[in-house]
């Protein structure tokens, strides 16, 4: 008995002649006597009754006719199931996550999709982005989403767009005298809120334009950042997109200008790693709005490639040895520096 047998009698059932079903399935009558035939002699009944005005189902072929809608209606949910999955319509995706990727993932694309196919669900490992990278090269995660810069070797990468770095001012602190961007000198001597990853690359700022950095606060999360800013403890400086996850009533954002304080969040995963259908339809979610690779905007470039070589770039943190773009290789050898421990 197979599928197609079943298919068949369900037609017969349903038309009662032999005619009408043979018709109906775009087959000559004869192998569809064959078939039905053959099926009362594997199961050892008779399956219908054969009259002058048709067939009527039997006992036996009332348990048939109702199993084989059964089955074939579990046959052909399955053949959806699976073909979802190659699609990347079903399944669950397993995505590293830094806390400061609130304002591009998820983005509107992702909500359209799941929309479209609810079936699909996401399951979130969150840590920095050493943290992330080490969940992708064990294997933990199917893709990352991580801020650089880092040591890119090894990974494939799609970067979403560059973003500044702005400077959140609570009243009392409001300097510069441009309404939208500040100068790092215009924030000599004001108390600075900043998370521990970006502050070598801001103390290199404040020394190359010969500005005082008083660091306040120094933490290992941009939300902290945000709400000592907002308390009034001082100037905040985190990544721009992270605006649209907290409220800053009276807090008064202004653009840094100054190129190295600009960083990307990227989808990571390793080289040579087969994606699912589903990861990716994920990274195919963020190609529109990215398409470039990492350049003179952001100096991300530079202090990646420099990475990959274990060169330092010159004005990176590389060249410190401090931990906005620390060598992966470390980090997998258990030589992470503690003050990078909770950072982005």
């Amino acid at each position: 008995m197979n599928l197609r047998q079943l298919g068949y009698f369900v037609a017969i059932a349903e038309e009662h002649q032999l005619t009408a079903a043979a018709r109906r399935l775009h087959i000559s009558q004869p192998p569809l006597s064959y078939e039905l035939a053959s099926l009362e002699r594997e199961l050892g009944v008779t399956l219908v009754d054969r009259g002058p005005r048709g067939v009527t189902l039997t006992e036996a072929g009332e348990v048939l006719y109702k199993r084989s809608l059964a089955i074939l209606d579990m046959v052909g949910t399955t053949e959806r199931e699976v073909e979802g999955f190659g699609k990347g319509q079903r399944g669950t995706l397993t995505v590293g996550i830094i806390s400061s990727s609130g304002g591009q993932v998820p983005n509107d694309a992702m909500r359209a999709f799941t929309e479209d196919y609810p079936s699909v669900r996401f399951r979130l490992r969150e840590g920095n982005t050493y943290e992330v990278l080490d969940l992708l090269r064990k294997g933990a995660v199917d893709v990352g989403v991580v801020r650089t810069p880092f040591d890119q070797s090894g990974l494939e990468l799609v970067y979403l767009d560059p973003e500044p770095m702005v400077a959140l001012m609570p009243a009392g602190f409001v300097c510069g005298s441009d309404p939208d961007v500040v100068r790092i000198g215009e924030l000599s001597g004001v108390p600075i809120v900043l998370y521990r990853r970006f502050e070598r690359i801001v103390e290199e700022c404040f020394l190359d334009a010969g500005a005082e950095l008083f660091a306040s606060c120094v933490n290992d999360d941009a939300r902290t950042t945000c709400v000592w800013a907002k308390k009034g403890m001082g100037v905040g400086l985190v990544p721009q997109s992270f605006l649209s996850m907290v409220a800053l009533d009276g807090v008064t954002v202004k653009r840094v200008d100054e190129k190295r304080l600009v960083t990307r969040m990227c989808i990571a995963w390793p080289k040579g790693r087969r994606l699912s259908s589903l990861a990716q339809r994920f990274v195919q979610m963020f190609k529109p709005a990215l398409e470039n690779e990492p350049g003179e905007k952001d100096g991300t470039a530079e202090a990646g490639a420099a990475a990959q070589k274990g060169e330092p770039a010159e004005g990176s943190e590389v060249a410190q040895g401090g931990g906005f773009a620390r060598d992966g290789g470390a980090a997998q050898d258990g030589e992470a520096a503690e003050a990078n421990s909770s950072d982005e």
